[in-house]
């Protein structure tokens, strides 16, 4: 396995993750009262266009050609950091 699939695997790994905290956000929705299914259900809308953002900008790196990967990766890595960084504060929020 090529550096360049093991990393985009490690990336479809995580974006898996998110889905599955996705998935449980939702269905702690489904349980809650009516101002905290609210609250939960725009905590997952949230969480689901950051990991849309996500996969969108892993897609841009994998189309990238073998002599535009090292510049197409940093420029994923500032966008994933990014993205990263603000699904971690809202999965986080008044959990």
């Amino acid at each position: 396995m090529s550096d360049r699939s093991a990393y985009v695997d490690k990336i479809e790994a995580r974006l898996e993750q998110w889905d599955a905290e996705i998935d449980r956000l939702k269905a702690r929705a489904q349980e809650a009262g009516a101002d905290a299914k609210i609250e939960y259900q725009q905590r997952a809308d949230e969480l689901q266009s950051r990991r849309d953002e996500a996969r969108s900008e892993l897609d841009r790196l994998k189309s990238a050609g073998s002599d535009a990967w090292d510049e197409v990766r940093s420029g994923f890595e500032k966008a994933w950091d990014r993205i990263s960084d603000a699904f971690e504060r809202t999965r986080s929020r008044g959990d």
